[in-house]
């Protein structure tokens, strides 16, 4: 797919990455706005094309007692209202096959979280909305099997879909991402690096999953080099104080910092 089919997409025409970023959820309306301000501020200034990230419920969570969200009409409306404020697309990931219609309604990208991305059902769903799909590549499937992921998109009629991968797990408590099959998922659909859940240290004893945050930059500069189309990040001013995945989510105040050398990265790659 072409980046032009994401709707209100802006700045493809310089060949920049991609970038999908926001807050892991939607808290409240406040720090939504605050985030995407700064956000689209930076992007517009680098000329990166941007779609707002943000969750409108939590449904894989680690404990019973861990924040799932603050409605789903609530934070959808949120959503719809960065858009329309900001002028820029957003997407939102699903977890059952009700949300796609309803979420398909205020967001122009649906995302297949990983656990959920071999669910055929769920994936038809999304892709049957006509929007474009975000497919996060399971952390137990290899590069190679995400190609069926993308033909169940597709096989609906609908040709817009992205890979994203996450990260793989290794060992129990820990994720890698193997940058052989970055190629492999290009042959496929346009393929974008999460830089943040990669760095999850997940099944912790304590029932919060933990993260190395530290190493965000070093893990986007390296899928820059290695030919991604696009980056995912999740962001937020306080995210030691944040509700869902603050361990793994990159300090808002770094952010232009981190996307000024990844574009001059990206520039280098380009004239190669």
């Amino acid at each position: 797919m072409q980046l032009d089919a994401i709707p209100q997409i802006k700045h493809t025409d310089n060949n920049n990455f991609l970038l999908l970023a926001g807050p892991c959820a939607i808290e409240g309306e406040e720090m939504a706005m605050r985030i995407a301000e700064k956000v689209v501020a930076i992007t517009d200034k680098l000329q990166i094309p941007y779609v707002f990230k943000g969750s409108f419920k939590k449904a894989n969570r680690s404990r019973i007692d861990s924040f799932t969200g603050i409605g789903d009409e609530k934070a959808l409306k949120i959503l719809r209202k960065v858009s329309e404020t900001f002028k820029v697309p957003t997407v939102t990931d699903i977890h059952e096959i009700s949300d796609a219609k309803m979420a398909a309604e205020y967001v122009d990208v649906l995302q297949i979280p990983a656990f959920l991305v071999r669910q055929t059902d769920l994936v038809v769903a999304a892709a049957e909305t006509g929007k474009v799909v975000n497919l996060k590549k399971g952390q137990f499937m290899s590069p190679e099997s995400m190609k069926h992921a993308v033909t169940k998109v597709t096989e609906t009629g609908n040709e817009q879909a992205i890979i994203t991968d996450r990260g793989t797990m290794f060992g129990y408590q820990d994720m890698i991402v193997d940058f052989r099959g970055i190629p492999t998922m290009k042959q496929y659909a346009p393929v974008v690096l999460d830089v943040t859940h990669s760095l999850q240290q997940p099944n912790q004893s304590s029932g919060v999953t933990g993260g190395r945050p530290a190493l965000i930059g070093t893990m986007a500069r390296a899928g820059i080099a290695a030919g991604v189309d696009g980056l995912f990040m999740e962001t937020h001013f306080d995210p030691a104080n944040a509700k869902s995945d603050g361990a793994n989510m990159l300090d808002l105040s770094l952010l232009e910092k981190l996307l000024t050398d990844l574009t001059a990265i990206r520039q280098t790659i380009n004239s190669l």
